[in-house]
């Protein structure tokens, strides 16, 4: 861990997008286009750990649509 990061007091949240993807960004900052709130928020690591918590199929939304349509099809 690089020393900025141990003394950083910054308050991040997380935000994803319409690909469920998830990222973190500085609570007092508007989200970038394209990202809203995910509802959690707190210090960088408490960020990171929720992500990886909740975020545990690293596919965008799209591909796994696209992958359970094939499927769908193929089955059929």
């Amino acid at each position: 861990m690089y020393s900025d990061e141990a003394n950083d007091t910054q308050r991040y949240k997380v935000v994803i997008n319409h690909e469920e993807q998830y990222s973190i960004w500085p609570e007092e900052r508007d989200n970038a286009l394209g990202w809203t709130d995910e509802g959690f928020s707190g210090d960088k690591q408490a960020c990171l750990d929720h992500i990886e918590e909740v975020w545990t199929d690293m596919r965008p939304l799209s591909l796994r649509q696209k992958m359970a349509e094939q499927q769908s099809s193929a089955s059929s």
